[in-house]
């Protein structure tokens, strides 16, 4: 009775904590704390998707800055495909108590920056996941579980369901132009008896950003257990162009895209060669992590601990947009778009520019424009335009609901690139 009342109390702060934030997006609240990254064990390229009963991992690693470690602990709330809370309770999605203390962690070595880097792999012995779908995974201060310090998203997928399909440039909204268009099918053989048109949703985002997420409450048709998806509007996506990319790997030597680079007041800065607008730029082919980025220092054997933090400049030669704001954008912003990513223009260089401190490594990025006012997601498309060539990375999701059920279930997760 004492452990369900103990379990029932964690559960409401992990609620209250879900509540007081301001959203339940990947984000770091506490300024302590920075480089948050969520990937598949052993497979940097990889959506943070695992499947059940394999031995797949999630790795989720972040730094607090400063000499000494805290004492953390984390916990999971299922999500539902929309990544709000689920009405499971604790004990129908994760065994063991829901709230383990973080003991992984490691001291920087020989960096001018000091901090401490934390790694939690799930599942654990000491906590398994028993339900697919959307985790978030909570960390706090064990003296203040209602306070969420940050927070990482990942899914856990059954695999009974199985998703083929294609994207072509080939659209219906022309040929070869600014589009790319996918079409998928979905086997619901291996999941049992469903309606497709009223028990499965599908999911489809480009690149991992959560501003591109479309929803798919039907199919076209149905074939049997097939569902098939095609000639959607919402399967059709802004092509956008291939992410820009820069290396600082070293302190002694300019990296990829690197103009040049010193030591100033107690950190390194490096400046980025200056970048230009490509809307009107013929496509031009490079090789992409679809936006992501890589912790590395060429020196370290663990660059997790041995990668310093530098302040990287960024510099965009452009007219000034009026009434808008000009972002950085990848997977180092976790979809976030606020005073740590923001541009200023500076009318003297005739760019905008942009100061952000960031861990050595590789790193994707774009430029991302918003108007001032407008609800909608910045867009790429004013600065990086619309390249049907563009070799994107589209996830596709599916979720089924059963009849009276708690909970959105993840039965299949597939990736697609042109």
């Amino acid at each position: 009775m004492v452990r369900l009342l103990a379990s029932l109390a964690l559960a409401l702060c992990a609620l209250t904590a879900v509540g007081a934030a301001t959203d339940t997006s990947e984000r770091i609240f506490d300024r302590r704390f920075r480089t948050l990254k969520v990937e598949t064990a052993d497979n940097f390229m990889a959506p943070p998707v695992i499947r059940m009963g394999t031995d797949d991992r999630i790795t989720i690693k972040f730094d607090e800055i400063g000499e000494d470690n805290s004492y953390l602990e984390y916990r999971l709330i299922h999500c539902n495909a929309d990544w709000q809370p689920s009405r499971l309770i604790e004990s129908e999605y994760v065994s063991g108590f829901n709230s383990q203390r973080i003991e992984d962690f490691a001291f920087s070595s020989s960096t001018f920056v000091h901090y401490v880097n934390y790694l939690i792999t799930l599942p654990n012995d000491d906590m398994r996941i028993l339900h697919s779908g959307n985790y978030l995974l909570q960390v706090h201060d064990p003296d203040d579980p209602e306070t969420t310090l940050l927070q990482a998203r990942f899914s856990v997928s059954e695999g009974s369901a199985f998703t083929s399909g294609g994207v072509t440039s080939r659209t219906d909204m022309g040929h070869n132009t600014r589009w790319q268009q996918l079409d998928l099918m979905v086997d619901c053989e291996g999941v049992g008896a469903v309606n497709p048109y009223q028990d499965i949703t599908v999911e489809v985002s480009q690149n991992m950003r959560p501003g591109t997420r479309r929803t798919l409450r039907s199919p076209l048709r149905v074939d049997g257990s097939r569902a098939i998806y095609e000639h959607l509007p919402d399967l059709v996506f802004p092509a956008s162009n291939e992410y820009r990319r820069f290396e600082s790997v070293s302190n002694n030597f300019p990296g990829m895209h690197v103009d040049s680079l010193r030591y100033m007041g107690s950190n390194y800065h490096v400046w980025l060669k200056t970048d230009f607008e490509r809307a009107s730029a013929e496509y031009s082919f490079d090789r992409t992590q679809h936006g992501r980025f890589k912790v590395h220092e060429y020196n370290a054997t663990d660059p997790d601990i041995g990668a310093d933090y530098i302040t990287v400049h960024f510099l965009l030669d452009s007219p000034e947009f009026p009434d808008a704001e000009v972002y950085v954008d990848g997977e180092f912003a976790h979809g976030h778009y606020d005073a740590s990513n923001l541009m200023t223009y500076d009318r003297g260089l005739g760019a905008y520019t942009a100061a952000i401190p960031l861990k050595q490594g590789a790193y994707n990025y774009q430029y991302v424009l918003r108007r001032r006012g407008d609800s909608a997601p910045p867009s790429p498309a004013p600065i990086e335009g619309d390249k049907y060539e563009t070799e994107n990375e589209y996830d596709v999701m599916v979720w089924y609901r059963p009849p009276g059920a708690r909970a959105d279930r993840l039965v299949s997760s597939a990736v697609f690139v042109p």
